[in-house]
């Protein structure tokens, strides 16, 4: 069985490079010249062990690049050619519909071309939509691919994403089919728990049981996140673990009552998880155990999760883009590996571990606890780096504190769920009892995400250094015969304290450095001089994703208060993440337009810019200019001039041309140095005036990627460019960083 283990490893190499890196034609020499190299292994294997391991991953790895051009001639191309396309479709709805920024979502199923395609739609619809409703009219569709955020479409089926034209016409849903069973008993088990559960645990509790995390706070998301238990409020493989322990207790570990309730059980709670790839590779390894359990055989772990994720890729090549996948493989595989040998150790720390009572009892709990999260997280920090831009350090500790009470709040979140059909009085009861458990929880990762150095950020190059550093270190470890596990801690703690002191330190030695932010399609800018830290403006694609990368950039540098935070007016694209982010820094001003609307905050002093402002310190003036337009709100939006000895950086909001003439006829705009372009580069802004009065040497700008309002604008190039200016962007360039 250990050879489905290396022919996994081949399969799911190729899936992941055929999904990222090999496409067309080379994709078919690939597979031909890796059929090649496998029969010659495989000979070569007749009397080396090796080779018969080699040939396993070669073999996989063909068979995975084989079943991906077929998986993609059949799929992926058809999908693609509906890209950018406007045609007439039926949707019928598989799911409840949900508020998004782009308006109602919803998930379900269509033919086009005699296809059928899961796909989510964008909806300008007032009145909710059910599983089994039916939508006719036109869309424009976009194919999803496994780059960007849209990783998270492709590895879960959905290639196709449709955004409604014209009007559409809404059929209520008449007759009630099986496929529409998980979705309603999840509908209803979210508003039994709505409805039993106290109003600040219920958001958890959701999350928990169901991975439903739409009304979980940013400021409770960021704590479980830092903590290091951001997997509890998303189902994954510890659920369904929890699940098959209580199918175990419930059926005395009777072999065909287990399997008999449990297969069933597995299915239907996976189905009503909605089938994601944590959950479905924990299903398919626990039925795989039931299986062992029934037929009197020996369950093997690692051939298990191998078959597992075989089944998986086979079933979509795409979900190897998946995150969830990723980070539910590798934790398994983790502990797989390494948990034997952290707990030997563990043990052998503690000399009377082998006795009976409770101080060996413990003992042992915590050994085994410590060694499965530690073997988890060696791979699964990687990629959490990689993804999230974090790493927690004091999620050890965390997962010590509130894993061995995650398993008591779930079985009594499905004891509310079940009394809560037949006896809503005895379900609340059952609710306030079950909050407290979550409320320690909640406590517990609030403090200690508050601790300074709960979580480090690789978005500080240092810190990613640091942590490849300690991989390599690791490997070194793993090699070595004389294993000092004491040295290679020590190394990694000095190693960190290091990065940590660069990072800091970094910032300082530049007079004055400005940095435009990637979020997206919106604006986020921090500008710094002599040990202070402005942002202008915060807001971009995602609310929750700018607010993150404006903090883990901030707390990166060691700066957990800003000195001001300026709002140039008041669309979401520039103000729709500054709550979030002033959740978890603060700032000493907030400086907003006389708009209604705009966000504030308790923790800044809010000050209304009815007039110009101008706030000094040392050689830096932070000038904060305003006219009056009865135009549109986009006019009036604050002019900032950050002034120091070394640089001048002029930013005009989202103001049109009119705008910034505006304030050239006031007399409010000098030379400058650098410049950042009008509203996101529009064809509109950044005038022929504007840039003959300020001479800017620099100009960035703020848009995203494969955005929907063409920015930046041809015409305004074109202008930047007849004017000699240098010109950086954030769709293009990512972050940029303006050191003087």
């Amino acid at each position: 069985m250990r050879k489905l283990v290396w022919f996994s490893l081949g399969f799911g190499a190729a899936c992941c490079l055929c999904a990222y890196v090999i496409t067309g034609s080379s994709r078919v020499i690939l597979a031909a010249a890796v059929g090649f190299l496998t029969l010659f292994a495989a000979i070569a294997g007749r009397k080396f062990a090796l080779f018969r391991r080699i040939a396993a991953v070669l073999l996989g790895f063909a068979m995975g690049v084989g079943w991906f051009i077929l998986y993609d001639g059949f799929y992926l191309n058809a999908a693609g050619t509906m890209d950018g396309k406007t045609a007439d479709a039926v949707i019928r709805v598989s799911d409840y519909s949900y508020e998004t920024a782009y308006g109602i979502g919803v998930d379900g199923t269509v033919q086009l071309e005699g296809k059928s395609y899961r796909i989510r739609a964008y909806l300008d619809l007032d009145e909710p939509l059910e599983p089994g409703d039916v939508i006719s009219g036109q869309f424009r569709f976009r194919a999803t691919t496994p780059k960007e955020n849209r990783t998270y479409h492709a590895g879960n089926g959905i290639f196709l994403l449709a955004y409604q034209v014209d009007e559409v016409s809404v059929s209520p849903h008449t007759d009630a089919s099986w496929r529409d069973i998980p979705a309603r008993l999840r509908h209803r088990i979210q508003e039994i728990l709505q409805a039993c559960i106290p109003q600040d645990a219920a958001p958890f509790a959701r999350a928990l049981l169901l991975g439903d995390t739409t009304d979980l706070s940013y400021g409770v998301d960021t704590s479980l996140k830092i903590s290091g238990i951001r997997h509890v409020a998303a189902v994954s493989g510890l659920h369904v673990s929890i699940l098959f322990a209580l199918l175990t207790a419930i059926t005395f570990r009777k072999r065909f009552l287990t399997a008999l309730v449990g297969f069933p059980t597995l299915l239907l709670f996976a189905a009503v998880a909605g089938f994601t790839p944590s959950v479905s590779r924990s299903c398919i390894m626990c039925g795989l155990m039931l299986a062992a359990l029934l037929l009197n055989k020996e369950y093997d772990g690692p051939a298990a999760l191998a078959f597992a994720a075989v089944v998986m890729l086979i079933g979509n090549p795409l979900v190897i883009t998946s995150v969830g996948f990723q980070l539910s493989v590798a934790s398994v595989a983790g502990i797989y590996l390494f948990a034997p040998g952290i707990r030997k150790w563990l043990v052998s720390l503690f000399p009377d571990s082998k006795g009976k009572g409770v101080r060996p009892t413990l003992i042992r709990w915590f050994t085994a606890s410590v060694s499965i999260t530690l073997s988890a997280m060696i791979f699964t920090t990687p990629l959490s780096a990689w993804y999230f831009g974090t790493v927690s350090l004091v999620g050890v500790v965390t997962n010590l504190l509130t894993l061995w009470v995650i398993s008591f709040i779930f079985y009594g979140l499905v004891a509310v769920s079940l009394v809560g059909a037949f006896w809503t009085g005895g379900a609340m009861i059952l609710g306030k009892i079950v909050a407290w458990p979550i409320r320690y929880v909640l406590l517990i990762a609030k403090l200690l995400a508050g601790f300074p150095l709960a979580a480090v950020y690789t978005r500080s190059p240092y810190i990613t250094l640091w942590l490849a550093a300690v991989y390599v270190l690791l490997l070194v470890f793993l090699l070595s015969r004389n294993r000092r596990p004491g040295v290679l801690l020590c190394c990694g703690t000095l190693g960190l304290c290091l990065a940590l002191l660069t990072s800091w330190a970094e910032p300082m030695l530049d007079s004055t450095r400005v940095t435009v932010l990637d979020v997206g399609q919106g604006q986020c800018i921090l500008l710094q001089s002599e040990g202070r830290t402005y942002m202008v403006d915060c807001g971009g694609d995602s609310d929750t994703e700018t607010a993150d990368i404006a903090a883990e950039t901030l707390l990166s540098q060691g700066i957990s208060r800003l000195d001001g935070l300026i709002l140039t007016h008041g669309d979401r694209d520039h103000t729709g993440a500054a709550e979030n982010l002033l959740s978890r820094v603060k700032a000493d001003i907030l400086i907003l337009p006389p708009e209604e609307g705009m966000p504030t905050s308790d923790n800044a002093e809010v000050v209304y810019a009815e007039q110009d402002l101008l706030l000094t310190y040392g050689k830096t003036n932070l000038h904060i200019f305003t006219t009056d337009s009865n135009r549109s709100e986009n006019e009036n939006s604050l002019c900032v001039l950050f002034d120091t000895e070394n640089c001048d950086i002029l930013i005009t909001g989202d103001r049109s041309a009119y705008g910034e003439r505006m304030l050239l006829h006031a007399g409010k705009i000098p030379e400058v140095d650098v410049l950042i372009a009008g509203h996101h580069g529009s064809k509109n802004s950044t005038c022929e005036d504007l840039l003959a009065a300020a001479q800017p040497q620099t100009v960035c700008i703020s848009a995203g990627r494969d955005n929907l309002y063409g920015h930046p604008a041809a015409e305004t190039l074109q202008r930047l460019e007849n004017f000699g200016c240098t010109v950086y962007r954030t769709d293009r360039d990512g972050t940029i960083t303006i050191r003087r």
